[in-house]
């Protein structure tokens, strides 16, 4: 809570960002388009996991596990953003930004800690077939997952904790289309440091730990690779790595640009636009790369909607 001449604030409002408002009936309707197929393309994933036995093995239990956590990312971003663009600003409770920043970074940590253990699974299924079976038991998957829902949850629970006790006062106003720490901090009214510290320090652990593991499992991939004698055995053993590398690449691209850069560019003008891209795109690319880049999910995306088409046509017929 703040106080402002001894005024308890209760809100903030969230402007948005002038650059992104100049159209906004425009930036409605594509953040609601996004939002939607969003929605659509990560419940499928999760559906046709369920339901297809072919994917019932550690890769796509843990894409399963992803996509959840892009539902909840984007359930908690995007109608807030969507909001803002219709009204040109949004007031929202400290309570309830507080727990806007405890779900994004909840679902920021834990996503990023499941990518280290997808990297693993694949490290495992290459560089270690023999013992696959036995490593990536169900049980052994159910722990992975919950480590890392459990840091991620540790995380969001210090992060907005920490950021509720500062005091605020003056402005409060947010120059951004939802809560979140760095631009929170500009309005305390106390030195931030020690916090810039901590997200830094915290952002550094659950996001620079998971990428140690991620690149230590590709490098003994890439290793067992090149070992492979044939390029067609080569390409065939790499592809089933490549739709991981590429979510890799935009996560990371954009958490890192976001929430492991100094201090200084901790601003409320334009450079937030990484914050932007990560919370609307990222939920959305990662269900299109693992079904256009994956055989096995396509070919199960397919064998569902023909089912689906053949179910309604019958009951039309009927």
């Amino acid at each position: 809570m703040g106080y402002d001449n001894g005024t308890m604030q209760l809100e903030f409002i969230l402007l948005g960002q002038w650059y992104l408002l100049c159209y906004p009936k425009l930036l409605f309707t594509l953040l609601l388009i996004i939002y939607i197929m969003s929605l659509t393309g990560n419940s499928l994933i999760i559906y046709i996991v369920q339901m297809d036995s072919r994917l019932h093995i550690p890769m796509y239990f843990f894409l399963s596990n992803l996509s959840l956590l892009e539902i909840l990312f984007s359930s908690t971003i995007v109608p807030t953003m969507l909001a803002v663009s219709l009204s040109h600003g949004k007031r929202v409770s400290v309570p309830g930004c507080m727990s806007q920043v405890f779900f994004l970074h909840f679902s920021g940590s834990s996503e990023c800690c499941l990518l280290a253990m997808m990297a693993y699974d694949r490290f495992m299924a290459v560089c270690r077939p023999l013992h696959y079976n036995m490593a990536m038991k169900k049980s052994i998957c159910f722990q992975l997952a919950a480590v890392s829902w459990v840091s991620g949850f540790l995380d969001g629970l210090m992060l907005s904790t920490l950021t509720s006790k500062l005091p605020f006062c003056g402005p409060n106003e947010v120059a951004n289309f939802f809560c979140d720490i760095p631009p929170l901090l500009k309005l305390a009214c106390v030195d931030t440091r020690a916090n810039e510290a901590m997200l830094s320090l915290v952002g550094s652990l659950l996001g620079l730990i998971p990428l140690i593991i991620i690149l230590l499992s590709y490098f003994h991939i890439i290793s067992a690779i090149q070992r492979i004698s044939s390029s067609q055995g080569r390409w065939k053993v790499f592809s089933t790595c490549t739709s991981h590398l590429t979510v890799v690449c935009l996560v990371y691209g954009t958490v890192i640009f976001t929430y492991i850069v100094p201090s200084s560019s901790y601003s409320i003008n334009p450079d937030r636009l990484g914050s932007v891209v990560y919370a609307v795109l990222t939920p959305i690319l990662n269900p299109l790369i693992y079904s256009l880049r994956n055989h096995e999910v396509k070919e199960a995306i397919k064998k569902t909607v023909w089912r689906k088409i053949r179910t309604l046509s019958g009951l039309f017929m009927d």
